[in-house]
């Protein structure tokens, strides 16, 4: 998502409160790993160092701005790489 956003990733994951790119950032990308991950509402906000209210107003807030098309399509896009990433055939390396 810091990719994507230019945000940081170091901010994006400090369990504080952020700049505004850096929290909207940090925010969609909790959206994604609850939606393309399944993850519970509590595991994303261990993950991001928040708690579960916190994540639950964010998954929120995407919702709401996926009625925009660039939002949307933001969104649809990572989390079609993800898809791809996370499907393919596990590989094991040899020694």
């Amino acid at each position: 998502m810091a990719a994507r956003t230019g945000a940081s990733p170091d901010r994006m994951t400090a369990g504080r409160r952020i700049d505004p790119l850096n929290a909207r950032s940090r925010w969609l990308a909790m959206y994604l790993a609850h939606i393309a991950f399944g993850w519970t509402l509590e595991r994303v906000g261990h993950v991001f160092g928040v708690n579960r209210s916190t994540v639950g107003a964010a998954c929120r807030w995407v919702e709401d701005e996926r009625d925009r098309r660039a939002v949307d399509e933001l969104l649809s896009q990572l989390e079609a790489c993800l898809t791809t990433i996370y499907s393919a055939p596990r590989w094991e390396a040899v020694q």
